[in-house]
This record gives structure tokens, sequence and C-alpha cells, in this order.
């Protein structure tokens, strides 16, 4: 069993930062790819960043030169750098972890979520 937790979330003015942590436990062999995702009200769940264990980075272009996805291998954590917020980052971010014995045989897995909100 593997668990995927976020935290960090919270409510922010227009233009503020926050920082988002997510941490995986458990039953871990090897976490490939580690990335935030967002989803807001009535609409699908979008990539907004990830990170391979090379540390090879791709981030949705709403969010580059705001945001910074970063990892840390020994601790199983990856974090998410969010400044000069806008209202239109206002989502439940979800942290997803790639892990397995090999590539091959990887699986995805998903935290609860982290609301974010980005209001005047």
């Amino acid at each position: 069993q593997v668990q995927v937790v976020e935290s960090g979330g919270g409510l922010v003015q227009p233009g503020e930062s926050l920082r988002l942590s997510c941490a995986a436990s458990g039953n871990i062999f090897n976490i490939y790819t580690m990335g935030w995702y967002r989803q807001a009200p009535g609409k699908q769940r979008d990539l907004v960043a990830r990170i391979t264990s090379f540390g090879i980075t791709n981030y949705a272009d709403s969010v580059k030169g705001r945001f910074t996805i970063s990892r840390d291998n020994a601790k199983n954590e990856v974090y998410l750098q969010m400044n000069d917020l806008k209202p239109e980052d206002t989502a439940v971010y979800y942290c997803n972890v790639d892990q397995g014995r090999t590539y091959f045989t990887r699986s995805t897995y998903w935290g609860q979520g982290t609301q974010v909100t980005v209001s005047s």
C-alpha cells in the first residue's frame, strides 16, 4: 500500500505565494515521475507540473515562469512553489506519484487533494 499526502493549500490574495508539499510513504520501491494536477469546479483535472527522477520538468503554459516544481528523492517528497498567484489558479491541487518495482510495472497513486483559493 502506498499513501500520498498533500499539504500547504490555503486562501491567499492575488500576487501572493504558496508552497505545496507532497509526501509518498508505505510500500515504496522506485519513484519515477511525480507531479501536480489541479481541478477547478466543473472542469477536468489538468496537469500543472511534473518532474522525472532525473529532474526533468515540464509545466502547463498557464503557470510557466510562476510555478516551480522540485523533489527530494531521499524523502520521497515533491513540492510546488507557486508565485504571483491569480484567481484562475483556484482549484483543488492533487499530487501524483508513479512508482513500482520497475518502470514497466509502475502504478500511479493520487493524494486526496488540497484546496488553493486565490481571492481578494
